[in-house]
């Protein structure tokens, strides 16, 4: 096993089973929101967990703005990592901007991948004519400025509004926790890539199977976006779960859980 990617992307390998599933998290966030799945999962599964560069441990050095550039160079690593552990047909589970992580990655290498579970992803965050993304463009300089003003004090009021659940205030300071450990500079340059960039073009082109879950009260993705992307998807399937926010599996384990001991079943 190569150690530059292990260590590029904090690499974990864990659990028991012939099948493999790889959980890809969102931005702001790390390896470690797939606690609860993870020990649902990894008795009969085989699990990947990773980080992206330039979140959670990976190696920072490995980030450079050039290089992730796009949210393309991020599906080059997912590919790196299938072809360093020898994966075919994992199934991934990718949150927020892993989803579309996720897809560029099957369009690539296809035989990587046996299913695509999206959770909160979007192929694009802005409005558009016929689209409803959720966000105008004044919206995100806004957010932009506020990143760049003071990058602390921004984590710390965007994490309650993603996380959702104000009767669960731990969990939003669990986001801002991670959001925080992020350098300003890179968490600044990633949320541009994420929030510019337009997918939807790439939508009918996915052949392996994928379903969209999507909760309810999500402030970075409606659940126009959902639909907009199960109607684009070829072999797609939506299913609206009974729960809160942008990031349930956090804020709904057994939810999200449960809905995926279902969709890998069928």
């Amino acid at each position: 096993m190569s150690s530059s990617i292990i260590e590029r992307n904090h690499v974990n390998v864990l659990g028991e089973g012939s099948q493999t599933i790889i959980f890809a998290h969102g931005f702001g966030s790390d390896q470690t929101a797939w606690r609860h799945q993870v020990a649902a999962f990894s008795p009969n599964f085989r699990i990947v967990l990773f980080d992206h560069v330039g979140a959670g441990k990976s190696d920072f050095s490995a980030y450079s703005p050039r290089r992730y550039s796009s949210i393309y160079s991020y599906a080059e690593d997912l590919l790196d990592l299938c072809n360093e552990l020898k994966l075919t047909k994992s199934i991934v589970v990718g949150h927020s901007v892993s989803g579309m992580v996720s897809l560029l990655a099957a369009l690539v290498e296809p035989d990587c991948f046996s299913k695509l579970i999206f959770i909160g992803a979007s192929p694009r965050y802005l409005n558009d004519v016929g689209y409803y993304g959720g966000f105008e463009q004044s919206d995100l300089d806004a957010l932009y400025e506020a990143m760049a003003t003071n990058y602390y004090a921004w984590a710390s009021g965007f994490a309650p509004l993603v996380m959702g659940n104000p009767d669960k205030p731990e969990l939003a300071t669990e986001y801002a926790n991670t959001l925080s450990a992020i350098r300003p500079d890179i968490a600044q340059a990633v949320s541009k890539v994420i929030f510019q960039s337009d997918h939807r073009a790439e939508l009918p082109r996915l052949k392996v199977p994928t379903i969209i879950l999507q909760s309810s009260d999500d402030i970075a993705v409606p659940l126009q976006v959902g639909e907009y992307m199960n109607d684009k998807i070829p072999n797609s399937q939506l299913i609206p779960i009974p729960a809160k926010g942008h990031l349930p599996h956090i804020s709904a384990p057994d939810v999200v859980t449960n809905t995926l001991v279902q969709c890998i079943a069928a």
